[in-house]
């Protein structure tokens, strides 16, 4: 009894806390990185600086939302998968909704540019080089590792397509062996995740097996909702780099086949852009434009189903990765080529997109502060962030 009461209060917790951030984390995957590093290392301290970076490095890998992939990580590691479960419904219901009943009832409105948002741009601006700053001075302690650091921030930065992260992480994964393969390091952290390998194993299986049947389904029958399923999963299964990558995917499949009109598909990418959370929760609003809030929930679990059973089938065979001594350097490299990715993705879009103007520099910096030096609560800092966004609009 005192077991499940436990396993209870974990749940709850994790619930309360992943709710929280789906609520007040603007500014994308690499904001969401900044705010869960803030959350659940700075604050909590469920895992360190390395095996949150481990984390991070494992799901830039993986095909799928990153971001959400280590919020399930996360969840996993602190209440198994029912915390992995509880951990993506908190941090993901809350934009779901919210994008569920833009296409519902405000459907066509463009609330791309309201002047609370950049605002909320310029928080992701201060919690970000928070989290880089914080990780930089863990991970790249000497000039070999930022010397991979900088490799990848140039190559990531230059080279901006899906598929650069990936081949970034293993050529720092190569130079990590080479360099680090005799590196003693006296810190070692390890988590004991409660899946059996067996089960991870399943979930790869299905993984692969979706991917490979849905699209013959759908061929060979007339079903719609298989085809509903299979674009979004499909659309999920096959992105690097986060939710803006998703964008084309959905537009292809979606907007040709006429199930959404390219005006009610860029006004809801417009929506998406003002609701906390992960972008792949757009396809939410495409599944209600085409089939209610029924089409909005199912195409929420299609989209996300990939980067569920992908972060499920591999979390298992973690720790003994990290305690091979051939792979022990490779994840150093990894890490410090993490480092460099977040600058990188820090620089633009979050930089370019949102520090036009003195005044923004300006504001960004009293936010830093407020985060950084005062130790404020980061959702004090979102609502000064909201707030001074719609004041600066009078300026």
């Amino acid at each position: 009894m005192t077991d499940r009461k436990n396993t209870f209060k974990i749940l709850i917790e994790i619930l309360f806390i992943s709710t929280r951030l789906g609520l007040t984390s603007f500014g994308g995957p690499i904001a969401h990185l900044g705010y869960f590093h803030e959350e659940y290392v700075r604050k909590r301290r469920w895992l360190d600086e390395k095996s949150y970076a481990d984390l991070v490095a494992l799901c830039q890998f993986l095909p799928g939302p990153a971001s959400s992939q280590v919020g399930i990580g996360i969840g996993v590691m602190r209440g198994g998968v029912l915390g992995g479960i509880v951990s993506f419904i908190g941090f993901t219901l809350p934009s779901v909704l919210a994008l569920i009943v833009f296409a519902i009832i405000l459907q066509g409105l463009d609330v791309g540019d309201v002047s609370w948002i950049h605002g909320l741009k310029i928080v992701a601006v201060a919690v970000v080089a928070h989290a880089i700053l914080g990780m930089a001075e863990k991970l790249t302690p000497d000039l070999k590792r930022k010397t991979i650091a900088l490799f990848a921030l140039v190559v990531t930065l230059l080279w901006q397509t899906a598929f650069s992260q990936v081949g970034v992480i293993l050529i720092a994964g190569i130079l990590g062996f080479l360099l680090f393969r005799k590196h003693n390091e006296s810190e070692h952290s390890e988590y004991e995740f409660p899946i059996s390998k067996r089960f991870a194993v399943i979930c790869l299986v299905l993984f692969f097996s979706l991917l490979l049947i849905l699209p013959i389904l759908r061929e060979a029958t007339s079903i719609s909702w298989i085809a509903f399923f299979d674009s979004f999963y499909r659309s999920g299964s096959l992105v690097f780099g986060g939710g803006h990558v998703v964008l084309p995917l959905l537009e292809r499949e979606f907007v040709p086949t006429n199930w959404i009109s390219e005006e009610a598909f860029l006004a809801g990418y417009g929506a998406a852009q003002a609701v906390p959370g992960p972008l792949f929760t757009f396809a939410a609003y495409i599944g209600a434009v085409v089939n209610g809030w029924q089409g909005g929930l199912l195409a929420t679990f299609a989209i996300f189903l990939p980067a569920f059973l992908l972060i499920l089938g591999t979390l298992p065979f973690w720790n003994m990765l990290r305690r091979n001594p051939k792979i022990k350097g490779a994840l150093m490299g990894v890490n410090a080529a993490v480092v460099g990715i977040l600058i990188s993705a820090f620089y633009h879009p979050i930089w370019t997109s949102t520090i036009k103007e003195s005044i923004d520099f300006a504001f960004a910096a009293i936010l830093f502060s407020m985060l950084v030096y005062w130790k404020l609560p980061p959702w004090i800092i979102v609502v000064t962030g909201a707030a001074g966004g719609f004041l600066m609009s009078f300026l």
